[in-house]
């Protein structure tokens, strides 16, 4: 029996995908929709946590979740065009490059693959050398050039690096300063305009993805966690046995969403004040969650905690 390949030994999920009519990265000798890439094979796979390895994973996740309208500066390792990030674009494309020549690579889209970040990448790719006024439906890794394994985002960016985030009122920032909007642009300005909750990034040492949104019958702060999911969960329900688990007396934890691999837990706030007046409590939860978490090392949790962790981990909420 022959020995097999390095390649053909990794797990499926470890199969990178490529273009339908390269050779499979497996090594079998056959073409990639004839191995993995056939139905069912690697091309179904889901990466479910594609911006592990990031820094900025959180805020990537933020944006690609529930953020309506930001941008933010891809830092990229190379290339000359500047290439930003952004939650939404005209008629939901994958990228634009604007009149004036700005580029953008839309994060809230779908995807033509199971991991994102290589369908992103594509994108970002795309929009390096596009001209002014175009802009790009969709894209995916079969799309990669010939004899090429496509890149993900984590080989095209800087993943030390955070993302500096710019949360906009409105999606004018579409349209280069200037020009108005017209047809399909305007109708889907429009749309999007009209769908926008207001949202805001809190802006405080030490917490980071952390938003909050007037969802016009209360006030939430959605808060996206880099842990380990069940780590996460017993240290809140340490805090939760002591009650300090709220932000403040004006705040109560609604439950958590999970969202590419990482857990999102969720406060239903007082909508009556500043979204500003979050960030003290928000600052100071953090702190009692990290000292939780450092805490597990030294000591399990108890009957009450334990009685806590599994209410929380009933507690799955679905955002709108």
């Amino acid at each position: 029996m022959s020995e097999r390949t390095e390649a053909q030994q990794r797990p499926d999920s470890e199969i990178p995908v490529v273009g339908r009519r390269q050779p499979c990265p497996c090594g079998s000798g056959k073409r990639y929709k004839a191995c993995h890439g056939a139905s069912g094979g690697q091309s179904k796979i889901k990466v479910t946590r594609p911006f592990e390895g990031i820094a900025a994973e959180c805020e990537l996740v933020a944006l690609r979740e529930f953020v309506p309208s930001a941008t933010a500066v891809l830092p990229r390792t190379s290339g000359e065009r500047e290439i930003e990030l952004a939650t939404v674009l005209p008629m939901a494309a994958a990228a634009l490059v604007r009149t004036d020549g700005k580029a953008f690579v839309g994060l809230q889209v779908q995807t033509k693959s199971g991991d994102i970040s290589r369908d992103l990448a594509r994108a970002v790719e795309w929009a390096e050398t596009a001209e002014a006024g175009n802009s790009l439906s969709a894209i995916g890794p079969e799309d990669a050039p010939e004899g090429t394994v496509p890149n993900r985002l984590q080989d095209l960016m800087d993943t030390e690096a955070q993302l500096d985030v710019r949360i906009h009122e409105d999606f004018s920032w579409w349209m280069p300063e200037g020009v108005e909007a017209s047809g399909e642009v305007a109708m889907s300005l429009e749309r999007a305009n009209a769908a926008i909750m207001p949202t805001r990034r809190l802006e405080t040492e030490g917490v980071h993805a952390a938003y909050w949104v007037d969802a016009t019958d209360r006030a939430h702060l959605r808060w996206v966690r880099p842990e380990p999911e069940e780590k996460l969960i017993s240290a809140m329900a340490r805090l939760s046995a002591r009650g300090e688990l709220a932000l403040d007396e004006d705040s109560r934890y609604a439950g958590s969403f999970r969202a590419h691999g990482l857990l999102v837990p969720v406060w239903d706030l007082d909508r009556e004040k500043h979204h500003r007046e979050w960030e003290e409590p928000a600052a100071a939860l953090g702190q009692r969650l990290d000292e939780a978490l450092a805490s597990l090392d030294e000591r399990g949790l108890d009957a009450a905690e334990r009685r806590a962790r599994d209410g929380l981990r009933g507690r799955q909420i679905t955002i709108r």
